[in-house]
């Protein structure tokens, strides 16, 4: 049984209000990549790099800097649409859309509860839709030989965490909120589902004059 290594990307553009100002890593976002790159070579490196196809993903694979090891982008990778689902909910429940992150700590559990039971814009990927989405992805990596590490998002590291726990709206809130950037989580496939082994390993960061990068936000 394959253990499917996910990887969360570096920090981004925080401050942003749209998906598109968010998508690139900040400088600090780089340097995580580069620290955990440089931890993956001194164990046992990747055979094969599996990426989303957002830029923030991309990069923060690129900046890992595994020169040998083959990079392969999967859009079914791609993070959930959060300002879109926050769009949704202030136009159909009058949620207002978060301004800090303290605000943003309090947004989230709202937008998997609405979007869970389907309470958001129909034009939007469905829970149902994004929960297949990545599986499929995960079962074609699953098929791959050798060790595959994936370069995805908090919306999918944490929903794989929520369906193979069974949690429910509120606790994977939780799950969410406290994925770290680089941070590494593993889960293995079997014909039961998925499984998870290992949530939000940051040993790349576990050194006194790196506190700073351990960021969520």
């Amino acid at each position: 049984m394959n253990e499917i290594t996910i990887i969360r990307h570096g920090q981004a553009n925080s401050a942003a209000k749209d998906e598109a100002s968010y998508d690139r890593l900040s400088d600090l976002g780089h340097v995580q990549a580069g620290w955990l790159g440089e931890y993956v070579k001194s164990r046992n490196s990747f055979d094969h790099i599996v990426s989303g196809g957002m830029k923030r993903q991309i990069q923060t694979a690129q900046g890992m800097a595994l020169a040998d090891v083959p990079h392969t982008i999967d859009p079914r990778l791609n993070e959930l649409d959060y300002f879109g689902l926050a769009g949704s909910l202030n136009k159909i429940h009058g949620i207002a859309l978060p301004n800090d992150p303290a605000s943003f700590t309090e947004h989230v559990p709202h937008v998997l509860h609405h979007w869970r039971d389907d309470a958001v814009c129909d034009e939007l990927e469905s829970y149902a839709d994004f929960c297949a989405r990545i599986m499929a992805a995960m079962q074609d990596i699953n098929a791959m030989s050798g060790r595959v590490g994936v370069v995805s998002s908090t919306g999918v590291i944490a929903t794989l965490g929520a369906m193979a726990l069974g949690l429910d709206a509120m606790t994977h809130a939780r799950m969410f909120l406290r994925v770290r950037h680089t941070s590494m989580h593993k889960f293995t496939l079997d014909p039961d589902g998925v499984h998870l082994v290992q949530y939000g390993a940051t040993p790349h960061l576990d050194f006194a004059d790196r506190a700073h990068a351990r960021t969520h936000i």
